[in-house]
């Protein structure tokens, strides 16, 4: 298999002239930006990196960071990209565990990188803005001209190292070869049934399997990255009409955020033709409303993780609610009974347990970077453990129910947070909701869903449409928390352990009368 570095030179053969890359001012065609990314590597070269050397970003993002993905790529260093939020403590670690060789860092996360000890022991690299005392500018090392550099390592070479936040206090290193990285490409461009010359909105961070996901598929396809650092609604809307965006891949509450924008019907989306889906479920609700907003031609629910990017597919994600699809083309999933430990272990149709996946599938990672102890956890008999829970159901569909950790236990009952809050995000005067279970001296837990509404409701109006709706009597909501937000990480997923902390509840409570 190609690595990737000479599937972007291969790109940069067939549509030289193609537009590339967008962000702000900067617009640049393969050649061009091919340019760049040639001058990026010859100046690493100067500074000592070399082959095998982790190289840590913390940036948001932008045409720096895109062109850095790839000039990595094709000196054959392992890009580490770290959410630009981190504290000081979150990046001396990752500088740590990776032995980065350098870190390249913009304005916003200035303050994080002068305050790690790590870094400053490091060669800085600034990208974009205001020079800093002490860095190497990125400006100027993209501006040094020298010739077209060609791809120094194998498809075998490590292209990337993502760090898991996970449940538990250390992130985990998930480093990924050239070839599991340009086989996801692929696979998403396949599964998407993306055509050269689409354009996606790059909105996901690129420090999250699906933002790099994103950048390689319209690299390998001579299509167009149009940058949004960080998102907005007013600005994704403005993009998505002024470039013409033809594909969202997205987590659903950005599309819940984009769908129910003041601005939304004033704005041209036609041109959006595909829209995609991960990172979580989303409710009936909610595809219903994006389904009858842009009509697409697909509608793609993608499950996956970092470990291994594509387990599942559903190309009509409208047509079975829920539903995530059928594997892959690069995998086998299997769902095994709850707390199982082999892979023998099979659950029953409609029976919850533990998705699992090949681990010789094309996409997949090999193991977590030095963490034996995740390794044991979550490798076993050539399968990947993923820690999600879900059911298959007699057509041979998988249904995602949530994590593991997730699962409500009440009464003895097992109660999946996912299925009761597609219930109740069908009633109109739901604007979000999420689920927990909450501790209760009677029933171990309670399920307990936060609301956020967008009309008068009240508790008993939701107890009602709960009792008609045909959710059995024990997966009912027993509490309801009516509140004016929900708990998110950067990348719009929810944050259900916020919601056991009875702060939250307190502190983003709206006024009574809202009922």
């Amino acid at each position: 298999m190609l690595d990737l570095g000479t599937s972007f030179v291969a790109s940069v053969a067939r549509d030289p002239n193609a537009l590339a890359i967008v962000d702000e001012g900067v617009r640049l065609t393969y050649a061009q930006w091919y340019a760049r990314i040639s001058s990026l590597v010859a100046s690493f070269d100067r500074i000592g990196l070399k082959p095998g050397d982790h190289l840590v970003t913390i940036l948001q993002n932008c045409e720096a960071a895109a062109t850095l993905h790839w000039a990595c790529q094709l000196a054959g260093i392992v890009i580490t990209p770290v959410n630009w939020r981190a504290r000081m403590e979150e990046l001396d670690y990752c500088i740590e565990d990776s032995e980065a060789r350098a870190v390249v860092y913009q304005d916003v996360s200035a303050a994080v990188v002068e305050e790690s000890k790590h870094a400053s022991a490091l060669p800085r690299i600034h990208a974009g803005g205001r020079e800093m005392a002490g860095a190497f500018s990125f400006d100027r090392m993209v501006a040094e001209r020298t010739s077209e550099v060609t791809p120094r390592v194998s498809a075998e070479a490590w292209s990337i190292m993502l760090y898991t936040s996970g449940t538990t206090s250390r992130p985990k290193g998930v480093p990924r070869r050239h070839r599991a990285e340009r086989a996801a490409g692929i696979a998403h461009i396949a599964q998407n049934l993306y055509r050269r010359g689409e354009r996606t909105l790059g909105v996901m961070p690129l420090y999250h399997t699906m933002g790099v996901r994103s950048l390689i598929a319209m690299s390998l396809i001579g299509g167009a990255f149009v940058c949004l650092p960080r998102y907005d609604t007013s600005r994704a809307l403005s993009l998505i009409q002024s470039e013409e965006i033809t594909n969202l891949y997205l987590v659903p509450t950005l599309y819940h955020d984009l769908v129910h924008a003041p601005e939304f019907g004033s704005t041209d989306v036609s041109s959006v033709r595909k829209l995609g889906f991960a990172g979580a479920s989303m409710t009936d609700g909610l595809l219903k409303t994006l389904n009858d907003a842009f009509q697409p031609d697909l509608f793609v629910n993608h499950y996956g993780s970092s470990e291994i990017y594509t387990l599942t597919i559903d190309q009509n994600a409208p047509a079975k609610p829920g539903s995530a699809g059928k594997a892959g083309i690069n995998q086998e999933i299997r769902v095994v009974k709850l707390n199982a430990m082999s892979a023998m272990d099979l659950a029953a149709p409609n029976e919850e347990g533990e998705i699992i996946a090949l681990l010789a599938g094309d996409e997949s990672f090999e193991g977590y970077w030095r963490r034996p102890d995740a390794d044991a956890r979550a490798l076993r008999e050539g399968w990947y453990f993923t820690g999600d829970t879900g059911f298959v159901d007699p057509d041979g569909d998988l249904f995602v129910t949530g994590r593991v950790d997730d699962m409500i236990i009440t009464g003895g009952e097992n109660v999946s947070p996912v299925e009761v809050e597609s219930c109740l995000s069908l009633h109109p005067a739901v604007l979000e909701v999420a689920v927990v279970g909450l501790a209760d001296e009677k029933w171990g837990k309670v399920v307990t869903a936060f609301v956020k509404r967008k009309g008068p409701v009240t508790e008993q109006d939701l107890e009602q449409f709960c009792r008609i709706s045909g959710l059995a009597n024990f997966k009912r909501p027993r509490r309801f928390v009516f509140v004016a937000a929900l708990p998110k990480s950067p990348v719009g997923k929810l944050l259900r352990r916020l919601l056991v902390a009875g702060d939250y509840q307190r502190e983003h409570a709206p006024p009574s009368s809202a009922a």
